[in-house]
């Protein structure tokens, strides 16, 4: 079952970033994909079925938004490569 989120925002908002109400919406949800991965609160895969692409794709369009792939602490890094 999928369910829908809807957002008001006024008429003049897609203008003023020189952008179509559509650009506008699949900006806003990338932004807010991304930004759900960033808080770790959803994973790159599901940030990606949220937005209905490719996980790679998600991914690498993580650098527009200054957002890294991988966040690792040096802690969790140097499990990371003990355990390699």
């Amino acid at each position: 079952m999928t369910r829908q989120l809807t957002i008001n925002y006024p008429e003049t908002f897609p203008d003023a970033l020189g952008q179509s109400q559509e650009q506008f919406e699949q900006a806003a949800k990338w932004a807010m994909a991304v930004k759900l991965f960033e808080l770790k609160q959803l994973s790159s895969g599901m940030a990606a079925m949220l937005l209905g692409v490719e996980r790679t794709t998600f991914l690498l369009k993580l650098a527009d938004y200054g957002v890294p792939m991988i966040d690792l602490d040096e802690r969790e890094l140097q499990s990371d490569l003990d355990n390699a």
